[in-house]
């Protein structure tokens, strides 16, 4: 797999059939490697190692409904009260980021509220704080570490 914009992580692999599993801390279980779930894992690991945030505040990979749409998010981080603090949207290495992207972020917040977002694809990062009040999010150079 492609080299990332991210620290070196170790990860756990297995091969079945010819197809590539890695292993996500989060569910517990090996899933099959794509560009896009290889970024996923490493924003996993990006929240776990670099911001230390515990594993029981990361979810992945979670239905959600939109205007009645069943959609998918990629990774939340909850506040230690259940509500969404971190909402990330992760895309393939080879997808660009544009304006698309953020619209479909912001669709997915306008359900989950999040205070941060954040939209990958390994290669660029992009992190915003919402004010909800102006209905805008700013962009941030960094995202918070977790203070318990």
């Amino acid at each position: 797999m492609q080299k990332l914009n991210f620290p070196t992580y170790d990860f756990r692999f297995k091969n079945s059939e010819n197809k590539v599993a890695i292993f996500d801390e989060i569910r517990k279980k090996f899933i099959l490697l794509s560009p896009e779930e290889w970024v996923r894992q490493h924003v996993v690991q990006y929240f776990l190692q670099q911001k230390k945030y515990p594993k029981s505040l990361i979810n992945v990979e979670k239905v959600l409904k939109i205007n009645g749409l069943t959609k998918r998010y990629d990774l939340v981080v909850f506040n230690p009260n259940g509500s969404v603090f971190i909402l990330v949207e992760c895309k393939a290495p080879e997808i660009k980021i544009t304006q698309d992207t953020f619209d479909q972020i912001a669709r997915y917040n306008l359900t989950l509220k999040a205070t941060f977002l954040m939209v990958t694809n390994g290669q660029n990062h992009y992190f915003c704080q919402m004010d909800f009040e102006k209905e805008a999010y700013q962009f941030l150079s960094e995202l918070p570490t977790y203070n318990n």
